[in-house]
């Protein structure tokens, strides 16, 4: 079992329920009391994310008095680990494949930095993009790219094509003995007759196309009730369905069909380590006939994929220290290591009171030197910002205003007709409906390449232009200014979209002008902000002083120690 799923603040929870009177006699039934014990919060600076300064962060750094919190946990919870109950579980074999991104992910991973830097500064309202959505976005493109744009085409190398190939292998070495497998994949799962890209769909073709039978591949998804769930996990363990994929959510726990099992493959990372856990307790249990299993996991180079396996795997390392069969350890740090703590332990190990007294005036100098180094780097960003920066951004919208009010002249001089169309020229073709011109605006996608643009035609007074864009197919409209349009699948929606963007252009001229006085607004702040001192200034100036004077005793002190010793 995973009692613990993710983080170790759950015993808390776990204990509040089995031993709440037992909490009650040590006062530990609030959260503070019981963290007071058991854990310590440490506030540090940390480099802010974009690494142009730092910021002040309060975590829980470290657990201590385990033996004691797991002696009281004990009263209610039996902990018995593998290595005591030597049940007969195969041995697991772990594989690592590494695929390598395509272009399109590589330059998406760059998207997502971008947007993240906007999130992070509040250049975006959180209902239009948030860390959650890029998190989201990063997870599906290090599984397959088509997730984010199904027009992309089909890598060679990807998860997918490499999990299909092993999956293949290891369906034909095992004919004999009917032997199985399991695929998991949190991501792009089943949507039914919807016609939307999957990988469980596109998975499930690439073997039946590689001569696996299609009877033989299951989704846990299309068994919806538990009749039907009870008869799948027969027929995995018959061997009559030899390939069974899902979600961890439902082929977690309480799947078994380990009888025949002899390789699993994780093609993306869950976000838990009792997600992990529960996926290889699918196939290293007792009752699987494999001596020797094997485990596969997917990684996509250079995408979200390596830092969320690391994650869970700090945090998986962190909780097994405290779910072991042994006396846990006196502390255990926790997955977020502080800064500065190092000179902290120091200080406290020193016996000489002025040298601790040295060693937190340390701590203290060292802090406020950066958080003064970030207010000289904020002062210094201000004057560049009302120098250069506010200056170019106030030029480049009241130009883009200009030409957006030009645009909205234009489009307005070529207005559709009244229940009507206005028409669209594509290459030498002049189009009166807007399904055909759709249709032909979608076919002349395929002959765009790489980042060419290609003049398509006119409409409604503006050139159309087509490139690529990371996700789809776009068109631009150019006039005084360039507007760009996302297309989709959808033919006559095209034109819909294209249009849409027409008639915002007299928001977008609101929008600018509303950008011009924010700009305004912020030369101004920035004028007095730049007026103002560094707040801790005299703080740092004492302590500095009084680190010096200390420095100079404890050197005065060795040395008269060292002339006693002499004479």
């Amino acid at each position: 079992g995973t009692p613990i799923s993710n983080s170790m603040t759950e015993l808390y929870t776990m204990q509040r329920y089995l031993q709440y009177d037992r909490l009650q006699e040590l006062d530990m039934t609030h959260f503070d009391s019981w963290a007071s014990r058991f854990g310590e919060t440490v506030t540090a600076l940390e480099l802010a994310p974009e690494g142009t300064g730092y910021r002040a962060r309060t975590r829980f750094s470290k657990f201590f008095n385990l033996p004691e919190l797991m002696s009281l946990f004990k009263e209610v919870a039996d902990i018995q680990t593998a290595d005591q109950l030597h049940l007969p579980v195969p041995e697991v074999e772990y594989h690592n494949i590494v695929c390598q991104p395509t272009e399109f992910q590589k330059q998406m991973v760059q998207e997502l930095s971008k947007r993240a830097g906007k999130v992070h500064s509040g250049k975006v309202e959180p209902r239009e993009d948030n860390m959650l959505k890029i998190t989201s976005d990063g997870r599906k493109l290090g599984l397959d790219q088509r997730i984010l744009n199904p027009l992309l085409p089909d890598d060679p190398g990807s998860k997918v094509n490499q999990c299909a190939g092993n999956i293949l292998r290891i369906w034909r070495e095992g004919a004999a003995d009917k032997l199985t497998q399991l695929v998991f994949c949190d991501i792009s799962t089943p949507q039914g007759a919807s016609g939307q890209f999957t990988v469980y769909d596109d998975l499930r073709r690439k073997l039946v196309r590689g001569g696996i039978p299609k009877e033989q591949v299951a989704f846990i998804h299309e068994a919806d009730t538990d009749a039907r769930k009870k008869a799948l996990f027969a027929k995995v363990r018959s061997g009559q369905v030899r390939v069974l994929m899902g979600s961890t959510q439902k082929m977690g726990a309480g799947t078994n069909v380990q009888d025949r099992l002899i390789a699993m493959h994780d093609l993306d990372c869950p976000w838990r380590p009792r997600d992990l856990t529960q996926r290889k307790g699918r196939i290293e249990r007792q009752g699987n006939c494999n001596p020797l299993v094997h485990v596969y996991r997917y990684v996509t180079e250079g995408t979200f994929d390596a830092y969320l396996w690391q994650t869970v795997e700090k945090k998986q390392q962190f909780i097994s220290q405290i779910m072991t069969s042994k006396s846990p350890a006196r502390s255990c740090e926790d997955v977020d290591a502080t800064a500065l703590s190092f000179a902290e332990i120091k200080a406290l190990c020193a016996g000489d009171p002025r040298i601790k007294e040295r060693m937190e005036l340390d701590v203290d100098v060292t802090r406020l030197k950066l958080l003064k180094s970030d207010y000289m780097s904020k002062h210094y960003r201000m004057e560049d910002n009302l120098l250069n920066r506010y200056p170019k951004r106030l030029r480049e919208n009241r130009e883009l205003k200009k030409a957006l009010e030009a645009d909205l002249a234009l489009a307005e001089q070529h207005p559709h007709p009244k229940d009507g169309f206005a028409g669209m020229t594509i290459g030498n073709w002049a189009y009166q409906d807007r399904t055909s011109a759709g249709e032909a605006l979608l076919a002349l996608c395929s002959e765009v390449k790489g980042d060419n643009m290609l003049e398509a035609g006119h409409y409604r007074g503006f050139t159309v232009l087509l490139c690529t864009g990371l996700l789809c197919y776009k068109a631009i409209l150019k006039g005084s200014a360039e507007h760009s349009v996302e297309l989709g699948q959808d033919a006559k929606g095209n034109l819909v979209r294209i249009d849409h963007a027409l008639d915002r252009l007299s928001q977008r001229i609101q929008e600018t002008q509303d950008a011009i006085e924010h700009t305004l607004q912020q030369c101004e702040a920035a004028k007095a902000e730049l007026e103002k001192p560094f707040p801790q200034e005299a703080e740092l100036a004492e302590k500095a002083a009084r680190l010096t004077e200390l420095d100079i005793l404890l050197h005065i002190g060795d040395q008269e120690s060292t002339d006693r010793l002499a004479g």
